[in-house]
């Protein structure tokens, strides 16, 4: 189950944690924790390509940071049945809507090099784009580029609307590959992800709003909601769980009513829950009454004396700006 936060010490000594190697250890909960079991792809595809971001302006990506509802297409406030809720402590609830602007988010699921399959979660930014983490596509500690990459939208209880939607990546655009110092690297911890089907016209995609860290603080107080495919989430033996049977990380975990709590060292800190398998998750808010990404979840640190988790970090999203000004 979830931790929370802990704020007993000041963030900077937390912080200072961090500098000295956490992101290493931690990362790797999006990485090898959420499905770390040996598995046998179906599927086969053509490895990606990979480019450095400093290499994207060939790609010709296009986007405006502005959010898409395809027309036939629902939309809800809610990710859930509205005779749902919170359960004991933990504030996750499974996300099980099949309407915008959750039909936007999915589980990305990778192969290594050395074939073993792990996840992420990635979000639709325009028709073929999905976002995510570096290290959901490198892995941090070998460097070595995932073989294979699949995108499953609005997967569900292990269920995807359509099997046909499955798409693979093709193309990833990508922030670091983890070779630079532990700052670097956490600030450029993002991959943008080119999927060969447009499946942004059928499920929409969410905006970005690159807003100063100042603003995501003080003017968006508990205003944010966070959606991950969680390794630990959920557990089918919570009543009211049970038809949740396909297992951990099967199914998204949304909360609302998180926070952007600090900046340090251009990286933001927050205390949304978080685990293994959230990994590149949307963190968001509404902007006008329609959904934007502010910020991109990627990874804890921990307290190595307890194993709990002390603060959750995350990626500035003014990348995307500097991304699609390339293009």
């Amino acid at each position: 189950m979830t931790k929370k936060p802990i704020y007993k010490q000041p963030l900077a000594l937390f912080f200072a944690l961090f500098i000295a190697g956490m992101l290493g250890f931690t990362t790797l909960g999006g990485w090898v924790s959420v499905q770390a079991k040996e598995q046998t792809q179906t599927q086969e595809g053509t490895p990606p390509k990979f480019t450095k971001f400093q290499d994207a302006n060939q790609l010709q990506l296009s986007g405006d940071g502005k959010p898409f509802k395809p027309s036939g297409l629902n939309q809800s406030e809610k990710p859930y049945d509205k005779d749902r809720g919170v359960i004991d402590w933990d504030d996750r609830i499974p996300m099980i809507s099949r309407e915008y602007p959750w039909s936007t988010i999915g589980r990305v699921q990778g192969t290594t090099a050395d074939a073993r399959s792990y996840h992420c979660t990635g979000t639709l930014i325009g028709e073929n784009l999905v976002l995510t983490n570096s290290h959901c596509v490198i892995d941090p500690k070998t460097h070595q580029l995932s073989k294979q990459i699949l995108f499953l939208p609005n997967l569900i209880n292990g269920v995807v609307p359509s099997k046909n939607d499955i798409a693979f990546v093709e193309q990833v655009i990508y922030g670091t590959n983890f070779t630079n110092d532990s700052i670097t690297d956490q600030i450029n911890d993002w991959a943008v992800m080119k999927i060969n089907k447009p499946l942004g016209k059928k499920y929409g995609y969410l905006g970005w709003d690159s807003l100063p860290s100042s603003t995501l603080i003080k003017n968006y107080k508990k205003k944010f909601f966070f959606v991950g495919y969680s390794g630990d989430f959920p557990n089918p033996n919570k009543k009211g769980y049970e038809f949740l049977s396909a297992g951990q990380g099967m199914t998204a975990g949304f909360q609302e009513g998180c926070s952007i709590v600090q900046e340090q060292q251009e990286v933001l800190l927050h205390d949304c829950d978080t685990t293994g398998g959230s990994s590149g998750g949307p963190i968001i808010s509404l902007v006008g009454g329609e959904p934007y990404i502010m910020a991109l979840n990627n990874a804890e640190i921990m307290d190595a004396a307890t194993n709990r988790g002390i603060i959750n970090l995350a990626v500035k999203i003014d990348f995307l700006d500097r991304l699609f000004a390339k293009n």
